[in-house]
């Protein structure tokens, strides 16, 4: 149980340390020359003038926006772009799914080893800390009149809707067995097209946590790149929860590289694109 208080704590002390860190970092430097408005200031001491401006009224044309671009990706190959990147995450994703029968039996019967930080990272608590970061941000932004940290707040938010959306399609299709629905002593191959009818519960491939994660990670480590330890803890959180849903039989490893992908890929090449 201490052990279990410990790591929410850790949690907290995270989420705390991404929304206050670059504040800190801007009070020190007050002696510095600032841009003509708040924004511009932010921009300077955070990101650059690349960054993209979001509001919240700007949000349901955005993510239209967005999901065009996503969906017709392919048509970005057929004119021969993003070739490398592409077949690098296909390669890697066949590479695990050959690897996952071999690999799930181990956490099976170690599970009772990872109990403590298991119960931490479960799905319910495991959401609730990937929102707890953009939600503190919004706060923080807010009372400090920082439209600059709003505007990440808010792009984190589209970010996990865009790669949710992707997501539940993939999941939806595929349908494979979670790790945990295969019983004990049986074997891990054949879990595609045999898992529930619903993508929301019954469906492993990708891991949607891990997808939302990244994506959330990726536009603070992005937006707050200046600071060099921002993204190293962005992307250290979302790894450890990534992690989390292999540990937990949620997740084969391959449903976790196909997310952390999509997370990523989707929201540095498609979100945060400027417009």
């Amino acid at each position: 149980m201490r052990q279990r208080k410990k790591l929410h704590l850790l949690v907290l002390v995270l989420c705390g340390g991404i929304c206050a860190g670059p504040n800190m970092a801007c009070a020190q430097d007050v002696r510095a020359e600032l841009p003509d408005s708040a924004s511009e200031s932010a921009r300077a001491k955070h990101g650059s003038a690349a960054d993209r401006d979001v509001t919240w009224r700007s949000v349901p044309k955005d993510v239209l926006h967005d999901q065009k671009g996503i969906w017709l990706f392919p048509a970005q190959l057929a004119k021969g772009h993003y070739w490398l990147p592409t077949l690098a995450i296909a390669g890697g994703t066949a590479g695990l799914l050959v690897a996952d029968p071999h690999v799930m039996p181990y956490f099976r019967d170690h599970a009772r080893n990872l109990d403590d930080i298991n119960d931490v990272f479960d799905s319910p608590i495991t959401t609730g800390e990937v929102v707890a970061v953009p939600a503190s941000l919004l706060v923080a932004g807010y009372v400090r009149h920082d439209t600059y940290q709003v505007g990440t707040a808010i792009l984190a938010g589209e970010a996990y809707a865009d790669s949710a959306v992707v997501d539940l399609v993939i999941k939806a299709v595929t349908r494979r067995k979670r790790p945990s629905d295969v019983p004990a002593g049986e074997s891990f191959n054949d879990t595609f097209f045999s898992g529930g009818k619903s993508p929301f519960k019954g469906s492993s491939f990708p891991s949607g946590h891990t997808a939302g994660v990244f994506s959330v990670a990726t536009v603070i480590a992005t937006r707050y790149r200046n600071h060099r330890w921002v993204p190293w803890v962005s992307y250290g959180f979302a790894t450890a929860v990534s992690i989390s849903r292999v540990t937990t039989l949620s997740h084969f490893p391959s449903d976790v590289f196909l997310g952390a992908a999509l997370g990523y890929t989707i929201t540095r090449y498609q979100t945060l694109a400027p417009r």
